[in-house]
């Protein structure tokens, strides 16, 4: 893969992944936990013909088997990941969760300072703490509007790059090992996603436009992206990687907006700005200096 198509096509993911806010609020009956069970577990026979046919079945259930605790522990990373995000989508506006998902690249970096050791540079502390008070602005408005439902919203929400910090520094700690492949463990993040919320999804309330829109979401936002992602990222720097993956945010509420009338708050806007323009100005150093020290 070039560099130029490593580009599009981490761009055609990003593209998929923000659809999820405008598709679910055009859900006709399924409400919150009937939702992130019924992607999830479109997702799963999705990924497992997907990855069948990258890595074939013997080698997949092999990799499955032998993956051992960082599998596992990967996998139940990428279950949070989709099981907080769904439900984060049916509790509070679209632009509050990718706001709050925004901040996953500081929170890995701050991770794999306090596990790994890896030093930080002056200008990554810094968009941390601007980070932290555009959030910090987002959630003081929220407590003030006196709307428990969208204080819920984003704090399940804040799950997501907890659980994606936690995930790449796993990733990370395993680069050495050339045995382990980890991208069975999105298959099992999303069984396990399935499993766990099907308890609380009962009795079915989706109708059959529910469930289309739903397998949409499991094939196309999901399943499809999650691999294309992974394939691009072997060929992008980390800092482009993350400049390319904020264009979720915009997308995502751009569709929010066009798509289902739900324009973000003036406070969202104020702490979005500054989550995301702290990110950009992070990484666009980082690809200009070529620092190692990110």
């Amino acid at each position: 893969m070039t560099h130029r198509r490593a580009v599009l096509t981490l761009l055609a993911a990003t593209l998929m992944w923000s659809i999820a806010g405008v598709v679910t609020r055009h859900l006709d009956s399924a409400r919150s936990f009937e939702v992130t069970f019924w992607r999830s577990a479109f997702t799963v026979p999705a990924l497992l013909v997907l990855l069948t046919g990258l890595r074939g079945s013997q080698a997949l259930w092999r990799s499955m088997i032998e993956g051992g605790r960082t599998l596992w522990l990967s996998a139940l990373c990428w279950a949070v990941m989709f099981t907080a995000f769904m439900l984060a989508i049916t509790l509070t506006t679209v632009a509050n969760v990718l706001v709050t998902m925004a901040i996953a690249p500081l929170l890995t970096a701050l991770l794999a300072r306090l596990v790994l050791g890896h030093r930080l540079a002056a200008r990554t502390w810094g968009a941390i703490i601007v980070a932290g008070i555009g959030i910090a602005w987002m959630y003081a408005r929220e407590v003030n509007t006196a709307d428990a439902r969208q204080l819920l919203g984003t704090a399940v929400a804040l799950g997501v790059p907890i659980a994606a910090a936690v995930n790449w520094t796993v990733i990370q700690h395993s680069r050495h090992r050339a045995d382990l492949d980890l991208l069975p463990a999105v298959l099992i993040g999303a069984l396990l996603s399935a499993l766990l919320t099907l308890p609380l999804a009962l009795p079915f309330a989706a109708s059959a436009h529910d469930l289309g829109l739903l397998a949409l979401l499991g094939v196309v936002q999901l399943a499809i992206p999650c691999l294309m992602a992974v394939a691009a990222a072997r060929h992008l720097s980390a800092p482009e990687a993350s400049l390319l993956s904020l264009l979720e945010v915009v997308f995502g509420v751009a569709w929010a907006w066009l798509g289902a009338n739900e324009a973000p708050a003036a406070h969202v806007l104020v702490g979005g700005t500054l989550v995301l323009g702290a990110l950009a100005a992070n990484e666009a150093l980082a690809l200009n200096r070529a620092s190692p020290q990110r």
